[in-house]
């Protein structure tokens, strides 16, 4: 197994503390990336349904497709009206031409591309929207910017890299920013940190050495003596549509 696809599958065994841990979204996104109406969506990459129970909520029928067997059978317990699939990004179970959008939440930094896109394109109908989201500490503050420095030794930092194109079967890709706030504790942060890939593939020595910084961070002057703290985040959206 090559070592993004161990970073990508690393998550099934946390799969619960990843669903109780992890942000969701800024809602205002998903009405920015799909409008009001709603639409047939393929959440490719779905995890634990994060991104799957709110898109549920805004009225959209939600398809989730994940190819972990413990993200997915998590994602079916806690995501009542979401049907779920086993697949990828590069081998979608679903007919050509069956849905209006296609997004994909903290997971489209770990799709192949060049298999991917025409992929996505073939599900969806003309005009349909391909809307990749992620959530990312907002660095306006010094301690943010410690942990992202942290937390982010691996695969997801690349999250954080601009999307040009979704390749020449759609069209220009528009950028989308929203801010908001989670409340956490310091439990909830060093909690954060063991759902991200780094820890999650770490050896004992290198998860210790990553909980003790979480735990110097947390006694540092921004946030000792703070039982609740709001942790700024942004909700990035990156959209564009299927060529007819």
């Amino acid at each position: 197994m090559t070592e993004p696809i161990s970073h990508a599958r690393s998550f099934g065994s946390a799969a619960e503390r990843y669903d109780r841990h992890r942000p969701s979204y800024a809602p205002e996104a998903v009405v920015w990336a799909l409008g009001e109406r709603p639409l047939r969506v393929v959440d490719l990459g779905a995890g634990t349904g994060i991104l799957s129970r709110l898109l549920h909520r805004h009225g959209h029928e939600v398809v989730a497709v994940e190819p972990d067997n413990l993200m997915r059978e998590h994602l079916l317990q806690t995501s009542p009206g979401v049907m779920a699939y086993a697949g990828s990004a590069e081998r979608i179970p679903l007919p050509d031409g069956s849905v209006d959008a296609v997004v994909a939440g903290q997971a489209y930094h770990w799709f192949d591309p060049e298999r991917a896109h025409p992929e996505i394109a073939r599900v969806l109908r003309p005009a349909g929207v391909l809307a990749a989201f992620w959530n990312d500490a907002d660095l306006g503050a010094p301690w943010t910017v410690r942990f992202v420095e942290i937390i982010d030794g691996g695969g997801e930092a690349a999250a954080q890299r601009p999307l040009s194109d979704f390749g020449p079967l759609f069209g220009p890709v528009e950028a989308g920013e929203f801010p908001h706030d989670r409340w956490m504790t310091p439990d909830d942060l060093v909690a954060l940190a063991t759902t991200r890939s780094p820890y999650l593939v770490g050896t004992d020595h290198e998860r210790a050495a990553l909980l003790g910084e979480i735990r110097e961070l947390l006694a540092g002057r921004e946030l000792a003596g703070h039982a609740r703290f709001p942790m700024p985040h942004l909700t990035r959206v990156h959209r564009a549509t299927r060529l007819a």
